[in-house]
């Protein structure tokens, strides 16, 4: 996600399942750290646009990288099975923006920095629900914090991995030296208000 965002590009996946099944989705990979959209209704109406919705209900498994004026670049569609190639992915938004993709490179290795802890650290997302509630409650209680974005820093996504069994739980909590995984209002509480 850091090298996605370096170049200025925005994640999105789309599924003709519902907001639900989506949730519950997310939640079995350990919270994925990009936004969900639900083609759900009308049916596949999104895909069928793109022209990947399949007759039997659900669409193929592919890949539009699409640009700022909204022209579709790249499209990459491929086996259910696959995982798709970040690197060439990478390469192909390269070419979308060179000068950008030169000047943030440089940015990237400066991102990837080990964080340092000390006080209260929230690791998050842009996108989270539970980060923008942590956010809230943090300020709410008068609380000063660092943040850190794991899509943004590499190193600080491998420490939630590491903390969170393998998942990238956001928000994770560095406080002290304490760690506390995703939006525990009640260990949050324990641990800075009492």
């Amino acid at each position: 996600m850091a090298k996605f965002g370096a170049l200025d590009a925005q994640v999105l996946g789309i599924s003709v399942d519902h907001v639900p099944c989506l949730k519950a989705w997310a939640e079995s990979l350990g919270n994925i750290s990009y936004p969900l959209l639900s083609d759900f209704w009308p049916h596949g109406e999104v895909a069928k646009k793109y022209g990947v919705l399949r007759p039997e209900g659900y669409s193929e498994r592919a890949i539009f990288l699409i640009d700022k004026q909204g022209i579709i670049r790249y499209i990459d569609v491929h086996d259910i099975n696959d995982q798709p190639q970040n690197e060439v992915l990478l390469a192909e938004l390269r070419k979308l923006e060179p000068e950008l993709a030169a000047r943030l490179s440089a940015e990237l290795e400066v991102s990837t920095a080990q964080p340092q802890p000390g006080g209260i650290v929230m690791y998050c997302t842009r996108w989270c629900s539970d980060c923008r509630r942590a956010r809230a409650w943090l300020d709410e209680h008068g609380l000063q914090y660092t943040e850190i974005d794991v899509n943004a820093n590499p190193a600080a996504a491998r420490k939630v991995r590491e903390w969170a069994k393998g998942n990238l739980v956001t928000p994770t909590f560095d406080i002290n030296g304490t760690i506390v995984v995703d939006f525990d209002v009640e260990k949050l509480t324990q641990l800075l208000l009492k």
